[in-house]
Formats: C-alpha cells, structure tokens, sequence
C-alpha cells in the first residue's frame, strides 16, 4: 500500500561515504515524499549515483541513518529494499538486451510474484505497465534494437513491474528528443500522482523544474541547497556550483537561458 501523498516515504539522515581519501558523501539529509516528484540535481561527480546506491543497498553507508516507509533500512541488503518497494534505473542503461520488452517486463512481474505471493497475474501486470509507459506497440521488439529512449522506457517499465513505493531514476531522459522528454515528463506527473514516491536524478533542467515538487543540490558530496524549483532558480550558490559546467548550464537553472 502506498502512503498518503505528501507523507515521507524516505527520510536519509547525516550520511556518510567514503572511497579511502574521497569524501563522496558529506553528512547528507533528505526527505522524500510519497505523491510527488522529487529532484537531486548537481553537476557531474557531486554524488548523486553515490547517493543512489546507498539509497538502495548497493553501498554501504560509513554513517548516517535511511529510514523507509517509517522502518529504518540502514542494515538492510539491496534485495530486502527492493522486496520493500524500492525500486530504481540506472544511468548507465540496463536491460535485457537480447530480451523483448515485454520479456524484461515479464521477468520483473514474475520476479515480484513469487516474493509478494500476491495472486498477481505477470503476463497482465506486463502489458498494463507496457500501456503505462507507451510500449505496447514495441512489446515484442529485442531492446538492443530499440532507440536508447526507448529502451530506457522498458529499464523504467521493468522497475514498475516490481509495484515499487519509491521509485529512483538516474538520467532517465537521457536519449530522448524533446517532445519524447515532454511526454516522459508527462509520465512522472501521472506516476506521482498514483501515489509513487519519485526521486529524479536528472541533467534536463527544463523537465526537473517542470515535474520536481522539490529539489536538492548535491555538490562536491554535500546538500548545498534545497527547496522549491523556484527558490533553487534564485539561489546564487546553485548557479556558482553550475559554473563549473559551463555558462550555459548556470543560466538553465537561473531561469534565464
């Protein structure tokens, strides 16, 4: 069961990582809401796939405490996470190549059955999540054929499949055109809206102001700042941070480019 939109879904307190004298993460803090969008947005090497992997289990924390759904998870394997309803894509795309994209779907919806023992049907809850996110029609396409975009749908559609609460997705427009952004962000919006909690890691400025209810900066490993879209457009150490990736990407988050 999802939680009442609005409620914390994930709630990260002071983590710690370090990769022997790399500080990656420097006391992190973050809340994140179930029925919303939320950003973690910085420029490249600030942290943010870090984060993600201690989010999920796959990197152990040095300190600090996750907890999930009201339950700490700090102790927890990456596959009891995910058995808890975290969910997540990858930046460097993964999938099942050599798969259709109704198979990678299929898989995950199998995977879930047996763990859940929820009665659920795989081959429906496929082709549901398959209309869900636009695929129906390249069901029975090989992913390695597909257009990176869309086989960053089926790596999203396979997420899905495993009924997630807390959904995490790492550069997921990356390989999209923009109308193909637009409808993605489009997505989001509906996704949240059914009361998925949505952590977006994501270089499109334009679609993380669009879809994100809140956003948090990650530079050089720590939360340089937090809040609204709008308040994070005005903060001048947000646009300092982003000069170290170019001119033109101070201004996209300064709302003036």
């Amino acid at each position: 069961m999802l939680p009442a939109p609005g409620a914390p879904l994930l709630e990260v307190s002071e983590v710690d990582v370090r990769f022997g004298g790399i500080h990656a993460l420097r006391g992190v803090d973050m809340t994140v809401p179930a029925g919303v969008v939320t950003g973690l947005i910085g420029p490249n090497g600030a942290g943010k796939t870090t984060f993600f992997n201690v989010v999920c289990g796959l990197q152990e924390a040095h300190a600090g405490r996750i907890r999930f759904a009201g339950g700490d998870i700090s102790g927890r394997k990456a596959y009891q996470r995910a058995r808890l309803g975290i969910a997540r894509t990858f930046q460097r795309l993964e999938v099942f190549g050599s798969m259709t994209a109704r198979d990678n779907v299929l898989v995950a919806a199998e995977v879930h059955r047996r763990w859940a023992r929820d009665g659920s049907d795989p081959s429906s809850e496929a082709d549901r999540i398959l209309d869900v996110v636009g695929l129906t029609a390249m069901a029975d396409e090989q992913v390695d054929a597909m257009p990176t975009g869309l086989a960053r749908l089926v790596e999203l559609g396979r997420a899905l499949a495993t009924k997630p609460r807390l959904l995490l997705l790492d550069e997921p427009s990356s390989g999209l055109d923009e109308s193909e952004s637009e409808e993605f962000g489009g997505l989001l919006t509906r996704l949240s809206g059914d009361g998925l909690g949505v952590l977006l890691v994501e270089h499109d400025i334009e679609l993380v102001m669009a879809v994100c209810s809140r956003l948090y900066v990650l530079d050089f490993g720590q939360i340089l700042a937090s809040g609204t879209p709008a308040e994070i457009q005005s903060d001048p150490l947000v646009r300092a941070a982003y000069l170290g990736v170019g001119d033109q990407a101070a201004e996209e988050i300064a709302g003036v480019g």
